[in-house]
């Protein structure tokens, strides 16, 4: 507790009252000198205009523009200074640049074999088309030739997890958003350092403000002191700037380049409940064995060259260079990423495909429920045309004005046929899609507007493989220690719960 409340008072004060004093600064300098100069906070005003009908121009979600059109209306100096200084949702130039750069050579190790897309569309042309998007907008390649395990919750994945690193014997790569000091970190960092020792290459790419709380500021010289190379993304400085606003939100775990994980769980004990927070901890997440492996590990070296500068020899991590065996299929498997700097939301495309075409069911598991139109509309009318449309929340939040947004939602969508349940043990912070039995996603991405248009996110696209199957199986379980909200549920909330959940939709691309 001391430790955690000194890097609190540390870093992240330091960095938010640098980053307040500023934005305060100049919000303070424009009025004083606009009250001076009349003329100066004309112009100031046709900016604020201008900035306006600017945004308005962008082919960026309407929330969003409308989010911040208020803002600057409503208070036009301090409002317009805000939204130059975090509306804009791109990186610095430099290293937008590099991602380009690294995309495109990664792109030359994704093709996608012939045969297996034929195949895919030889069962089905509606379930191709879905797989089809995410090749030619993602830029990730449908496979076979891969088995999958699902996890119902953290403490599963982690058990398998430590066998698997155990069994490493040529590189580990891993790159989360949140790593804490704990239990679970600690039973991970042995064995990284250990490997290291023996010789293997192993990485760890971490976010900054997933951990800016959780681990001091020479985290990353700590580990390279141990042998293990480390990068940090997007470092945090004591400066307004839009580049706050993109994080690596990923969680990404590759052995040997032939064995994957990835899912909602980060490295840190409540994700496997050794430590309590919010009730009982249900997450999930998924194991790749076999040849689409290959994908998540072009993510992660992409990643990694562009944060070390370091030139990828992309060939010596492929699958089948450490593993000769053949490996087993089990349906189609589609590892994706999405990045927010290339205007496509492939993460909500992916949720939207499954969503429109389903002919049954759909079981969606998220911690966060803060939907745009576009995912309104299509979760309604799914409900409206006789789909079996379910939504898992939280019973138990970790952010309270967040989960009230959340609750907005509900009235809307249960008018429309879609049935809300809160997971009553604890806090659900799974991302899992599951249709028909035969359709399945399951990654890192939330159904808000930081996962969907703001963070770098993955995922693992499924179809007819085991895991949908598992996943499933789970969902069904899941209900029944759920509560379902009914419609008298949305009528009996207070005026002032319903005055305070209008002004967080008004505002909730901006939360």
């Amino acid at each position: 507790m001391k430790k955690t409340s000194k890097r609190l008072l540390g870093r992240v004060l330091f960095v938010a009252l640098a980053a307040l004093s500023q934005v305060a600064w100049i919000i303070l300098a424009v009025l004083v000198l606009g009250n001076k100069y009349p003329i100066l906070m004309g112009l100031i005003e046709v900016l604020s205009v201008l900035a306006i009908l600017w945004l308005v121009s962008k082919d960026i979600n309407p929330a969003y523009k409308l989010a911040w059109t208020i803002l600057i209306l409503a208070v036009p100096v301090a409002g317009a200074v805000i939204y130059f200084l975090f509306g804009r949702s791109r990186l610095g130039g430099e290293l937008q640049n590099k991602i380009d750069m690294a995309g495109d050579e990664a792109a030359d190790f994704l093709k996608e074999d012939v045969e297996t897309r034929a195949a895919l569309a030889s069962e089905s042309e509606s379930v191709s088309c879905q797989s089809r998007y995410i090749r030619d907008y993602a830029g990730y390649p449908v496979y076979r030739n891969t088995k999958t395990q699902y996890f119902r919750v953290g403490e599963e994945l982690y058990d398998t997890m430590i066998r698997e690193l155990e069994q490493a014997e040529h590189f580990i790569f891993m790159e989360y958003f949140i790593i804490d000091d704990g239990e679970m970190w600690q039973g991970i960092l042995d064995i990284l350092e250990k490997k290291a020792g023996m010789g293997l290459d192993v990485r760890l790419i971490y976010d900054d403000w997933g951990c800016i709380s959780t681990m001091p500021q020479e985290f990353q010289l700590q580990l390279r002191r141990r042998g293990i190379r480390c990068e940090v993304f997007n470092p945090l400085i004591p400066i307004a700037s839009v580049l706050m606003n993109n994080r690596d939100h990923r969680k990404i775990t590759v052995i040997d380049g032939h064995t994957a994980f990835t899912g909602g769980i980060n490295l840190a004990d409540e994700y496997i409940n050794r430590k309590e927070r919010f009730g009982y901890w249900k997450d999930t997440g998924i194991m790749l064995k076999g040849e689409a492996v290959w994908s998540f590990t072009v993510m992660f070296l992409q990643m990694w060259s562009v944060l070390s500068g370091d030139k990828v020899q992309y060939e010596k991590y492929r699958p089948h260079e450490w593993c000769r065996e053949t490996f087993e299929n089990d349906g189609f498997v589609q590892p994706y990423g999405d990045t927010p700097l290339d205007h496509e939301t492939v993460g909500e495309n992916v949720y939207l495909n499954i969503i429109s075409r389903a002919k049954k069911y759909v079981y969606i598991f998220t911690p966060y429920l803060i939907t745009d139109n576009e995912m309104t509309t299509a979760l309604c009318l799914a409900a409206k045309s006789g789909i079996d449309v379910r939504i898992v929340t939280p019973g138990i939040p970790d952010k309270k004005l967040v989960f009230l947004l959340t609750q907005s939602y509900y009235d809307t969508l249960i008018a429309a046929g879609v049935r809300i349940f809160e997971y009553k043990p604890g806090f659900l912070h799974a991302k899992s899609f599951v249709c028909d039995d035969c359709i399945a996603a399951v990654g890192t991405i939330n159904m808000d507007y930081r996962s969907l248009y703001l963070h770098f996110e993955c995922g693992v696209w499924m179809y007819q493989s085991e895991a949908v199957r598992q996943i499933r199986d789970d969902a069904v379980a899941i209900f029944n220690e759920c509560r379902e909200i009914g419609a008298e549920d949305c009528r009996n909330k207070s005026f002032v719960k319903k005055l305070w959940q209008s002004v967080l939709r008004l505002f909730a691309p901006l939360i």
